[in-house]
């Protein structure tokens, strides 16, 4: 069984607190990144700005595509 496999098959056991739990978790984890690397912090605040919509903009579309809404 390969990891996303696995990850898949536990993936229904989890609660939407869980799912908050991550992206905290995943935050917490970038903070750490930028305080040990101070370098990190010295960009231009529309680099960060980028880097956000480039990373949010797959799963928008996938979101919003027409042919993933379900029909009620």
């Amino acid at each position: 069984m390969s990891l996303f496999s696995w990850v898949e098959s536990r993936i229904h056991t989890f609660r939407w607190y869980d799912f908050s739990l991550i992206k905290l978790a995943s935050a917490a984890f970038a903070l750490l990144i930028a305080k040990l690397w101070p370098p990190l912090l010295s960009l231009e605040w529309h680099v960060y700005l980028i880097i956000a919509v480039l990373a949010s903009a797959p799963v928008c579309i996938k979101m919003l595509r027409r042919d993933t809404w379900k029909v009620l």
